[in-house]
C-alpha cells in the first residue's frame, strides 16, 4: 500500500489537517495516511526543514512526503515536487527541502492545474495544490507531468554551521517536546571538528567538556540526540525554560588546551 506522510504546522484546533487528508481520499481512497506531526511552530521553515531530513529516511522508497511550512502561501513562492533517493516531497519552495537537496535530486515547479483543485484559493495551497497533487503521486503519477524541471530551488541561508580557525558556531534550531534544544551541528561534524583534541561546548552561558550518552547523567547534559544532532538537555525538566535557551542561540565549539 501506498503512503503519504503530512508534516504541517496547521495543529489540530482547525479542520485544515482534516480537510487535507479527504482531498488526499478523494483522489486515492487507499493510500496510508502518517501523520507526522502538525505542531511545526507556526511558519518555522527552519524547524520543518530539520524534521523533514530527520524522519524521512525511515520510509520505503516511493513514499510522498506533504509537507506544508508556507508563511508565503498564495505570494510568486512556487510550488515544487522534490525526487530524492526513491522518495517524492510535495510543498512550497521556501528552503523547506534544503537538506535534501543534492546533485540526485530533481525538482518539478507545480504548473498543471489539472492536478489541483478546481478552484485555487490565495491561502490553503495545502488544500488546494499540494494535498490532490500528492493524491496522483501515490497513483504513480509521473512528477513530470506536473511542471517544468526546475535548478535554482530556494535554499535556506546559514543552515549549516561555520569553521573558522580554532571554533566551530552552529545555532539552536528547534527544541522537541520534552524542552531539548537541538543544534545544527551534527556528531559527525563536531568529531570531524576536534579531531580527538580537547574542546569545548558552549550555548547560553552554560560549558560542556564532553558530551554525555545520556540525560539522566547530570543535570544539564550535552549529547547526540537520537536525530544525530547536538542537542542540550535538562533532567526531567526543559532547558528551554530552565536555562531561558532561546531558537537561534549560538552554539559554539572552540579547541581547547590539553
Amino acid at each position: 500500500m501506498k503512503a503519504i506522510t503530512l508534516l504541517t504546522d496547521f495543529g489540530l484546533k482547525d479542520p485544515y489537517v482534516g480537510i487535507v487528508k479527504g482531498v488526499i481520499l478523494s483522489i486515492n481512497p487507499d493510500v496510508h495516511l502518517i501523520d507526522i506531526s502538525h505542531d511545526v511552530e507556526p511558519q518555522d521553515v527552519t524547524e520543518g526543514c530539520f524534521i523533514i531530513q530527520e524522519y524521512a529516511p525511515f520510509f520505503r522508497k516511493g513514499t510522498v512526503h506533504l509537507c506544508v511550512v508556507d508563511p508565503t502561501v498564495g505570494s510568486k513562492r512556487r510550488a515544487i515536487v522534490v525526487t530524492h533517493d526513491g522518495h517524492f516531497f510535495v510543498g512550497p519552495d521556501n528552503g523547506l527541502f534544503t537538506l535534501l537537496l543534492d546533485s540526485q535530486s530533481k525538482i518539478y515547479e507545480i504548473t498543471n492545474t489539472s492536478y489541483m483543485l478546481g478552484r485555487v484559493s490565495h491561502t490553503f495551497h495545502g488544500r488546494d495544490v499540494f494535498a490532490p497533487v500528492a493524491g496522483h503521486l501515490s497513483l504513480g503519477l509521473d512528477p513530470a507531468a506536473l511542471g517544468e524541471e526546475i535548478s535554482e530551488p530556494v535554499r535556506l541561508a546559514d543552515i549549516h554551521p561555520v569553521k573558522k580557525g580554532r571554533s566551530l558556531t552552529g545555532r539552536i534550531v528547534r527544541f522537541d517536546r520534552f524542552g531539548n534544544a537541538i543544534s545544527n551541528i551534527t556528531a559527525a561534524s563536531l568529531n570531524a571538528f576536534h579531531k580527538g583534541r580537547p574542546f569545548s561546548i558552549q550555548v547560553a552561558g552554560l560549558r560542556f567538556g564532553k558530551l554525555n550518552k545520556t540525560y539522566s547523567e547530570k543535570a544539564h547534559t550535552c549529547l547526540e540526540g537520537s536525530s544525530g544532532y547536538i542537542e542540550f538537555a535538562a533532567f526531567k525538566d526543559s532547558i528551554a525554560r530552565n536555562r531561558s535557551i532561546r531558537k537561534n542561540d549560538p552554539v559554539t565549539v572552540r579547541l581547547t588546551p590539553p
